[in-house]
């Protein structure tokens, strides 16, 4: 790798989970991210603990302490422009971004979301693709646009559901996935090696959308 590392901020509301994977991708210095800031609007997240153990900077932004949802991005806004951030990573952030924050960071804000988009947006996606008798299901890395849940697909990673499958099994099958896909998603972002054209994502000029790090056995 040449040239300095992309300085990325992370939003969390949770566990971290996926922080974790960006966070141990990152200690390679050969990796083209670094993660400079980890943002959560629960002051009790537990991936707050696990950016303090790797020695990466936080802070809690309560969505709670503004009137409005605007006022809220501008606060995020500004602690990440502070922080020197070049690309945003959303990991298990429960908040949506108005349009304005988004259109702000073009093309720089990602997200990773446990189906294979455009199916199952939304929330309690896993039980709904059992329900539904989805035969496969997986995660899909995407650049965040003021739609929910869309945007261009930069990768997808594909798990089968089992027939034995139970909102829990599934969800642990996929995360699986999750902390493989994010981390290279990142990197292709962070070394410019994406370009938008419409609504797709496109790798050193070759579509990345059907990219499968887990195929169906």
């Amino acid at each position: 790798m040449t040239g300095a590392r992309k300085r990325v901020g992370v939003l969390i509301s949770g566990r971290g989970s996926n922080l974790q994977a960006l966070l141990d991708a990152s200690v390679d210095p050969q990796f083209p991210a670094e993660i400079a800031l980890v943002i959560s609007n629960r002051a009790g997240a537990y991936g707050l603990e696990r950016a303090r153990a790797a020695g990466v900077a936080t802070t809690t932004i309560s969505h709670k302490d503004y009137p409005d949802r605007d006022s809220f991005d501008g606060a995020i806004d500004a602690a990440l422009r502070g922080a020197g951030c070049e690309i945003v990573c959303l990991a298990g952030f429960m908040r949506i971004f108005t349009p304005g924050f988004v259109n702000r960071w073009p093309n720089r804000i990602l997200n990773i979301h446990p189906s294979l988009l455009p199916s199952f947006t939304g929330l309690h996606v896993q039980r709904r693709a059992i329900e539904a008798g989805a035969t496969i299901a997986g995660c899909t890395v995407h650049i965040v646009t003021p739609d929910l849940d869309s945007g261009p697909i930069l990768a997808q990673a594909a798990v089968p559901v089992l027939p034995d499958d139970t909102e829990d099994s599934l969800s642990a099958r996929i995360l699986e996935q999750e902390h493989r896909l994010y981390p290279a998603a990142l990197a292709w972002l962070a070394e410019g090696r994406v370009r938008i054209d419409g609504n797709r994502a496109l790798v050193n000029g070759a579509s990345a959308s059907g990219v499968l790090l887990s195929p169906c056995p």
